[in-house]
């Protein structure tokens, strides 16, 4: 476990490098060289004082030693040119071994500042070569903090998610291990460790290496002591990793050194590209490889089952491909993966639920904060096991022990646990107990519809009936009453009859909204705080009629009798939603009124029903008042009289995108962006996808959109204001720009970017926006130089970065209430769930969600 004296000294060596070396992953690349350089002169050292002799910094690098460093004679700019050499040089050096040289490969001095160098190398000479634990946990600490992406698109796993993901394949020491795109060695070393506690005697209760590190205390330290010397050099032969990132190898080697392996198998190879290692087959593969394809997609050799360009598409296929015939793997993966509907994607989906998968895990979308707000899934694979069981588990976990916040502060209530035990479970019987994060699914039904679909949700049709209260038709406490629609020639917009409501696009948040017309011919009725359902596609959500109203036929009423109490039902039928089955049918799916009179739910007596109501509103409340913080938040600037006011256009343009055809669309490719995709303060690039061929990159590089970039909308309806949206591109990804959405290109350091960002949501910038846009009867737009010419405040550079500095603050608080109505909207699922007889335990039931709202009451 580290401990504080260690980190402290990290975190000094940082502290340091900051001014110089900003990045992270800068900083800790030079620690590393640094740590490397000191313990080589201690291993010196320790040789000289047991009567043998210097090595390492022997005969043309004697000069470099530590002491002849810190000779008193040594200046601070001499010892920055003999440092500066001997980094340089010393991939050279032939008295060291090549793990060494390896690790000094391409290494140099990034900054020329000697003051800074020589406090830096002071705080490294605090440090002390030991092979103990102390000093990998201190790496790996080291590692946790590199917060930047890598050029490949790859984000650093949380430590608890490698965990997880280990306890899960559940390695041992007789099996070969690869991660085929290793980053730092994370996945390795936690395999390694969990093997070495499946041979540790003190280990009695069996703990896996997800439990042991869950604990604050260990209650013992001496991993793997019924090995055998023999056994650890083979257990450690047995570990192998790729990358195709130098630096990355690099952090790789010096992390698995650093936890006693002597000579660790890392290759700086490109798994996608290269077939020089294609027959290297393994027991165990784990990884979380990199999400983006690089600009011109990936150039494949031909050896793969799957004909694609997409790198996440590949490694699955890699990795498929590369096991074992006994052999099992787990996979971190993109929701594309899951769900796109492109060819290639459909055909990875094929072969592994017909000769791999055996399990889907549905993981937070706020696992990778604060790098990334990508939702990702893990595959898991055996084949004997997808042989073995007609079904496949799909789990999915809402509470990974973290909150949702950019900090992801540890709460209680995690369900990895579970779902550790939930899979082992299935894996060896290919039953699962009872479970509200679980369920399982014939592999004949996700091959019915031919896309293969991997989203668990999807084919969840029912719920489980295990309530303990007597079980009712619904049709015993509530008249169901089928719409009508009237003839057109009644229907009017000037309020005459009675409003009238179709079906699910009249459908609200909670409440049907404002009508769009009314009918002077009354089919059917449906009075105030009726229960409303949504019969034809999509076939169950509900919500109550705020008035009284005329129904279509994409609508039912559900009216309660002395049985039941409205509210009580109406939360019982919503919970129902996405688990109803209607009948099919050529057009859309539908559900008549038989169907919705012969739902089976439980009935507890009148009393109990009060009960939970009175539950359940009071959850609603604090849900309802973080909704109208998150509505009505928007970023404002206190625009002060001494500020220069500038039109736009003096230090920023916008760039038009261009118009592409879409007869060029491909199934996959480069993501075009389009008007749907920019949201108010919202990216929404998964919203209706097209692409366009990686080639297109090349093609068109004044239209490449990368992260950071601000896009706005220029197209709407006259009246609607629904156009002239602004967002920031926040993935890490290349896309395409089309036309009618715009980009801001600032050209001058006077403008910051966030700066622009938050003052282009506001209502003085908005206003302008609206008063320069022109257009016809129905289509509004804003031109170019209609936002251009938009007036905005300047104040200095350092004055626009506290504003941003300040909203970011605010917006941290904003989204503090939306993880409030995500934990409280669960709390309500919970609530419902126990009527079910899905109950959870009263210590699930009292974790739950306990510490995240003590922390915003404190907010």
């Amino acid at each position: 476990m580290l401990d504080t004296q260690t980190k402290k000294r990290i975190d000094d060596c940082r502290d340091i490098l900051v001014g110089k070396l900003p990045d992270p992953k800068a900083q800790i690349e030079q620690i590393t060289i640094g740590l490397i350089y000191k313990f080589m002169d201690d291993m010196d050292k320790e040789a000289i004082e047991l009567g043998g002799s210097a090595k390492f910094f022997s005969g043309d690098y004697e000069k470099y030693a530590w002491d002849k460093l810190f000779d008193t004679k040594v200046t601070a700019a001499e010892m920055l040119r003999l440092y500066s050499d001997a980094i340089e040089s010393m991939e050279k050096n032939p008295n060291i071994p090549q793990l060494f040289r390896d690790i000094f490969n391409n290494a140099y001095l990034p900054y020329r500042d000697p003051e800074t160098l020589k406090l830096f190398l002071k705080t490294i000479g605090e440090f002390e070569y030991t092979h103990s634990e102390k000093l990998g946990d201190a790496f790996e600490y080291l590692l946790s903090v590199m917060g930047s992406q890598g050029d490949a698109g790859q984000f650093r796993t949380p430590r608890h998610v490698i965990d997880f993901l280990v306890a899960i394949i559940d390695p041992d020491k007789g099996e070969t291990i690869l991660d085929p795109a290793c980053g730092t060695a994370g996945f390795l070393i936690s395999a390694y460790k969990h093997i070495l506690l499946k041979h540790t005697k003190a280990n009695k209760e069996g703990l896996n290496i997800y439990e042991y590190n869950k604990l604050e205390k260990k209650p013992f330290n001496n991993l793997g002591d019924q090995l055998t010397p023999d056994d650890r050099k083979k257990l450690i032969q047995n570990f192998a990793g790729y990358d195709i990132s130098p630096d990355m190898v690099r952090l790789s080697l010096v992390n698995l050194y650093l936890h006693g392996f002597s000579d660790p198998h890392i290759n700086e190879y490109d798994t996608l590209s290269s077939e020089d290692r294609w027959n290297e087959n393994f027991d165990v593969v784990l990884a979380n490889p990199p999400f983006m394809s690089p600009k011109g997609g990936i150039r494949p050799h031909k050896k793969f089952t799957i004909s694609s360009n997409r790198s996440e598409v590949l490694f699955v296929d890699y990795i498929a491909e590369h096991l074992n015939p006994k052999g099992k793997a787990g996979i971190i993966v993109p929701e594309g993966v899951i769900f796109q509907s492109g060819k290639a994607y459909k055909a990875l989906r094929k072969m592994l639920v017909e000769d791999y998968l055996y399990a889907v895990v549905s993981l937070p979308a706020g696992v990778f904060n604060p790098y990334s707000g990508v939702k990702t899934s893990i595959l898991l694979m055996d084949k004997a096991i997808a042989k073995k069981h007609k079904e496949i588990l799909f789990v999915k976990i809402d509470n990974d022990g973290y909150n949702l916040g950019a900090q992801r502060a540890a709460v209680k209530g995690s369900q990895l646990e579970e779902a550790i035990a939930l899979t082992h479970e299935f894996a060896a019987t290919g039953e699962i107990p009872d479970s509200l994060i679980a369920h399982a699914v014939l592999r004949t039904e996700i091959a019915a519809n031919a896309d293969y679909n991997l989203s668990g949700e999807r084919y969840k049709s029912q719920i489980t009936i295990t309530s303990d209260f007597p079980i009712v038709e619904l049709k015993e406490v509530a008249e169901v009453i089928s719409g009508q629609s009237p003839k057109s020639e009644f229907y009017n917009e000037t309020g005459e009859g009675l409003p009238f409501y179709q079906g699910k696009t009249d459908f609200g948040e909670q409440f049907i909204g404002e009508p769009t017309k009314w009918t002077t011919e009354i089919t059917k009725e449906a009075f105030k705080n009726d229960i409303l359902m949504s019969v034809r596609a999509p076939v169950g959500p509900v919500n109550y009629a705020t008035e009284h109203m005329c129904i279509g036929r994409g609508l039912a009423a559900i009216r309660v009798n002395e049985k039941v109490l409205n509210p009580f039902l109406f939360y019982l039928l919503k919970s129902l939603d996405g688990k109803l089955k209607g009948n099919g049918g050529a057009v859309f799916d539908s559900i008549s009124r038989n169907q919705i009179e012969s739902i089976e739910i439980p009935l507890p007596p009148l009393s109990i029903q009060e009960e939970i109501v009175a539950e359940i509103e009071g959850y609603q409340k604090i849900i309802d008042g973080a909704k109208a913080v998150v509505a009505n938040y928007k970023p404002k600037i206190d625009i002060d009289a001494d500020w220069e006011m500038v039109e736009l256009g003096e230090h920023c343009k916008i760039k038009g995108g261009n118009a592409f055809k879409s007869t060029d669309y491909v199934d996959e490719g480069v993501q075009l962006i389009r008007m749907g995709n920019v949201k108010q303060m919202f990216f929404d690039w998964e919203n209706s996808p097209s692409y366009l061929p990686f080639n297109y990159l090349d093609d068109y590089p004044n239209y490449v959109l990368e992260k950071g970039d601000l896009l706005i909308s220029m197209t709407g309806t006259v009246g609607k204001e629904d156009y002239g949206n602004v967002c920031q591109v926040d993935v890490e990804e290349k896309f395409l720009l089309n036309q009618r959405v715009g980009k801001f290109e600032i050209k001058s350091d006077d403008l910051d970017r966030q700066y622009l960002y938050f003052v282009a949501q506001t209502d003085h910038f908005r206003k302008q926006l609206f008063a320069n846009s022109s257009g016809g009867v129905r289509q509004a737009n804003i031109s170019n130089k209609g936002i251009e010419n938009i007036s905005i405040p300047l104040p200095d550079i350092n004055t626009q970065r506290q504003i941003v500095a300040q909203i970011e603050k605010e917006q941290a608080l904003v989204n503090a209430n939306k993880q409030l109505i995500e934990i409280f909207e669960q709390k309500i699922k919970d609530r419902i769930a126990k009527v079910w007889g899905l109950e959870k335990t009263e210590e699930e039931t009292l974790n739950m969600a306990a510490e995240p709202l003590a922390e915003y009451e404190k907010a």
